[in-house]
């Protein structure tokens, strides 16, 4: 998955020079290893006591533990002082983001979406966490100390759902944060696709259960890019993008249910 994460970088447009700041962060050291062979900045994650060598299926309990270790790591960036993009590896950069983001520190926080509802402040929105833009900030801080401290209350429930329900109940609004959600023509992914290839910067592949599912409809998306690039202008107008097929069928498996008891407190 690394490699055609990085491919992105290479065939995007303004994208090279933004491999230099990338931090990657393995959770394993095959991955760590990886990374340190093609030379790019590494950071191992561990955990003491938890193996997170090889594929954790979405939403098994090991997925879910690798998760929360995720947040609680971001939080410790932002305490440094830290602004940061973090992005999933499952994300192809294929413009550069910074266009289509507010760079000025009058907002806390900006993420993507699985399906945009047309009004980027709006709380109704199915929130994304493989993409965000966070500023270093008390807000901020705040916010990641109270959604890591439900992580016990929230059984059978990825960090994405607890922060959807912080949102829900109005917590971002309680803290003063300001957040603008992305759009998915610029921000896409395979629950919803960008409807512009003119201007879409990220794809993502949600709504896909499995790494071999991704592997393939993300490869997908690749051929996609360079037919684009390579078409003409009236080729362009009639652009359509591949359909993920691999991603679908994924969900034939059976996934955990998650217990939602927590929201009642």
């Amino acid at each position: 998955m690394l490699d055609l994460f990085l491919d992105g970088f290479w065939l995007g447009e303004g994208t090279r020079d933004l491999i230099n700041n990338l931090l990657i962060v393995a959770m394993d050291q095959t991955s760590y290893e990886r990374c340190e062979f093609l030379r790019l900045h590494c950071y191992k994650l561990e955990t003491e006591g938890v193996d997170f060598m090889g594929e954790k299926l979405y939403m098994s309990e090991d997925f879910i533990k690798m998760m929360w270790r995720r947040t609680i790591f971001l939080r410790d960036v932002l305490k440094r002082g830290y602004n940061f993009i973090f992005t999933d590896i499952d994300v192809l950069w294929l413009r550069n983001p910074f266009q289509h983001l507010n760079l000025q520190q009058n907002l806390d926080m900006q993420i993507s979406t699985d399906k945009f509802r047309g009004n980027p402040w709006s709380e109704s929105h199915r929130i994304n966490t493989g993409f965000y833009m966070i500023q270093s900030n008390n807000k901020t801080i705040a916010l990641f100390d109270r959604w890591y401290a439900l992580k016990d209350r929230a059984k059978g429930l990825k960090e994405q759902d607890v922060l959807q329900i912080m949102i829900q109940k109005g917590f971002l609004r309680k803290l003063g944060m300001r957040v603008k959600f992305l759009d998915t023509i610029y921000f896409s992914g395979f629950c919803q696709d960008s409807r512009d290839v003119r201007a879409v910067a990220t794809v993502h592949a949600n709504c896909c259960r499995g790494i071999a599912a991704k592997l393939v409809d993300l490869t997908a998306v690749v051929h996609d890019w360079k037919r684009y690039k390579s078409s003409s202008a009236d080729e362009t107008s009639i652009f359509r993008w591949s359909k993920h097929d691999a991603c679908r069928r994924s969900w034939k498996q059976n996934t955990p249910l998650a217990l939602h008891n927590w929201q009642k407190n």
